[in-house]
């Protein structure tokens, strides 16, 4: 911060005071206020600040200004769909400057994440997650028959589902599905998941958009919640996007719409 600051003054010192354009392109001209924004822009968005950076700006800005001219020139400003570009453009712009003001004017504390995160967190209590494993086959009597095969020891659940299943991924694994809360399953499978008591494999196959399962619940436990430090991010962005579709929805609400 400190080099930036030199680099402003001499900047400042090395152009006359009375000096309010950097550049003139067929009589139009690019103001020093256009250019220092232009560079107060890419500096927030992670650019530093140097003789090459403003060099470099300078000529872009410059290109820019005569490729706009020679556009208008053209007339190309007048044809229907850039015309309509331009008005979305703007639009767009000013739609982002709106909110970003909001944003601004309406900060969210921390005050505001940690009651978020206690809410979502109470909400979570007493959750379970399973491991669980399956084999899913295209019918009911191949799913029938291998659970009985299981059932009788002739073959393990593990080489059933490599041998069998459809499911590549787990099938591969011995049908193993890893850990996960059963809301993530369709619901006939979370179902039968919820039923079933640890070690316990399903009593018959279950059916679901994608076949038939045979399903077994290795292990189940409760869901430990993540601490604050850990989701605070998604929070903050759940809780922005929340406070911005509620404006939005005002706006609306308050808006002559006929």
């Amino acid at each position: 911060m400190k080099r930036f600051a030199v680099l402003a003054l001499s900047c400042a010192l090395a152009a006359p005071l009375a000096a309010q354009n950097i550049v003139t392109v067929n009589g139009q001209s690019i103001s020093q206020k256009q250019f220092d924004d232009f560079i107060s822009l890419l500096i927030k968005q992670g650019a530093q600040d140097s003789p090459e950076l403003r060099e470099q700006v300078k000529n872009e800005m410059t290109i820019r200004l005569i490729a706009v001219q020679e556009a208008e020139k053209a007339g190309l400003d007048k044809k229907a769909e850039v015309a309509q570009e331009l008005d979305l453009a703007r639009q767009g712009i000013l739609v982002r400057a709106l909110l970003s003001d909001y944003i601004e004017k309406n900060p969210l504390s921390e005050k505001d994440y940690k009651a978020e995160y206690e809410r979502l967190k109470k909400e979570e209590a007493g959750q379970k997650e399973f491991k669980v494993s399956h084999i899913l086959v295209k019918d009911e009597a191949e799913a029938k028959k291998l659970l009985a095969d299981i059932k009788a020891k002739t073959i393990s659940f593990a080489d059933a589902a490599k041998q069998n299943s459809m499911d590549p991924g787990s099938g591969a694994q011995g049908g193993d599905l890893g850990w996960a809360p059963s809301g993530l399953y369709v619901p006939e499978f979370a179902a039968a998941v919820e039923k079933q008591k640890k070690g316990e494999l399903s009593a018959a196959p279950v059916e679901s958009q994608f076949g038939w399962h045979i399903i077994q619940v290795d292990d189940s436990r409760n869901i430990e919640f993540p601490k604050f430090e850990e989701v605070k991010p998604q929070i903050e962005e759940m809780l922005r996007q929340k406070q911005l579709t509620e404006y939005q929805e005002s706006l609306m609400k308050n808006a002559k719409v006929n």
